[in-house]
């Protein structure tokens, strides 16, 4: 089955940031997050061989959970300035290698993933998302995997539904149950007071549903049935909040999102502005790797076509 790889491009960035020490470019402008990003981006193309590849970011506008409630991520604090222009750096980059990236006004990238992820899966495809966001595991399913970060950038645990239960006691899809009773915090949508992550997850476990749960409220203790008939809003809003959305108005191109396409003249020229002088040695083995396996073809008589990494 051929691989979908969909990166959280926003995720990645400030995994990379907070991970990598401070480096510059000639001009003194910071690139850690920079070079933390295409760092991981080549190990994932390396280890996993994807035949597609797309990254997706959020977008500056305020999206439709914000007009749900306004307080959504009132609390995050701003973006550093030191990454602020590497964001841009990133996509200059990924521009000039012609690597497909997305985002839309409206939208979080989480948004754009769930989409693509569905309709990768309709057209037959397995999809690997990379992303240190656990809200996305609610994606995971037989066809949907997440590779996410635990330590640095090249530490990474690979998430199917076993690993969701094993981890949370929840199946995938109950991710979005658990955070309508306990909320999350950095969001900053409230779930149910004094309702807090075991609890959530006891009772999502027993009732399956948040909308179960309040069928069969009389069946627990005063204490939680008056905690829960309070905040029975809020409860239902976070559930909206926290559930990603799959059909955002893009489509899945899956010529344009080839990993064959990527232009790797166009990407050494990025690394050359910003002096990744042992990324460039990266893309040098790759070049090699890909004559040796033309030259191979040609001998063996294959003009097949050539898959780049």
């Amino acid at each position: 089955m051929k691989k979908l790889v969909l990166i959280d491009g926003n995720a990645i960035l400030h995994r990379a940031f907070h991970a990598l020490p401070p480096l510059n470019n000639p001009e003194g402008q910071p690139t850690n997050a920079v070079y933390g990003f295409f760092s991981m981006l080549f190990k994932i193309i390396t280890d996993l061989k994807p035949e597609y590849l797309i990254v997706c970011f959020d977008k500056k506008a305020p999206t439709f959970r914000k007009q749900m409630y306004v307080g959504y991520q009132a609390k995050r604090p701003r973006m550093s300035e030191d990454l602020v222009p590497q964001v841009d750096m990133v996509h200059k980059a990924l521009d000039q290698a012609k690597i497909t990236h997305f985002e839309i006004n409206g939208y979080e990238a989480d948004d754009l993933i769930g989409t693509l992820s569905k309709k990768g899966v309709e057209k037959g495809l397995e999809i690997i998302i990379v992303s240190g966001d656990r809200d996305l595991l609610q994606l995971v399913n037989s066809h949907v995997l997440m590779l996410s970060p635990v330590v640095g950038i090249t530490n990474m645990t690979l998430f199917d539904t076993a690993k969701v239960r094993e981890k949370y006691g929840l199946t995938p899809h109950q991710i979005i149950d658990y955070k309508a009773l306990a909320g999350d915090s950095s969001d900053n949508y409230p779930g149910v007071l004094g309702i807090g992550p075991k609890t959530a997850s006891e009772l999502i476990s027993k009732y399956q549903t948040l909308e179960n749960l309040y069928q069969h409220i009389s069946e627990l203790p005063q204490n939680l049935q008056e905690k829960l008939a309070q905040d029975a809003e809020q409860a239902a809003l976070s559930k909206k909040l926290a559930t990603i959305i799959t059909d955002a108005p893009l489509t899945l191109d899956e010529e344009k999102a080839l990993l064959s396409r990527i232009d790797f003249k166009g990407l050494k020229r990025s690394f050359e502005e910003l002096n990744f002088k042992s990324l460039l040695k990266r893309i040098a083995q790759i070049e090699a790797k890909e004559d040796k396996d033309k030259e191979k073809q040609i001998n063996a008589g294959d003009d097949s076509q050539m898959t780049l990494l």
